[in-house]
């Protein structure tokens, strides 16, 4: 079952401009070491998945994941070869809008070099560049 909201107050909605910085959502809170993105994009409930599955089978459930971005605006598409015309298209799949600064995930409980490797196999599942942020003391 894939990320998406249980309930919306609208169905489909605009695209939308993403400029700027990370407003929230830019500090590690929970784990120890997050994997911060440097760029803007769209990622994908897939791409999540993914990624989080990538992380929780290298770590063989050592450690503890979080997921800090979820997925809550619908992309519509249209079916292939329709005309122009007949209204917006029905929503296909469910992304999260990152831009840079956003910490996509956290680990803790596992060491540093462990964190890297796992962060590693989980930056290939994103379509953005992304780094291994360590958290600050005495915040």
């Amino acid at each position: 079952m894939a990320l998406m909201p249980k309930r919306v107050k609208f169905r489909k909605s605009h695209r939308g401009r993403m400029k700027g910085m990370a407003q929230r959502g830019n500090f590690v809170a929970f784990g120890d070491f997050g994997l911060q993105a440097l760029d803007t994009a769209w990622v994908s409930a897939q791409q999540i998945e993914a990624g989080r599955v990538a992380a929780t089978h290298f770590l063989r459930r050592e450690g503890k994941l979080w997921v800090r971005i979820f997925p809550d605006k619908p992309v519509s598409g249209k079916p292939l070869e329709t005309r122009m015309g007949k209204g917006k298209g029905e929503p296909q799949y469910w992304v999260a809008c990152v831009r840079p600064g956003r910490i996509m995930f956290e680990l803790g409980g596992v060491p540093e070099d462990l964190a890297r490797q796992a962060f590693r196999r989980v930056a290939h599942k994103m379509p953005i560049r992304t780094r291994l942020v360590v958290r600050r003391r005495g915040l």
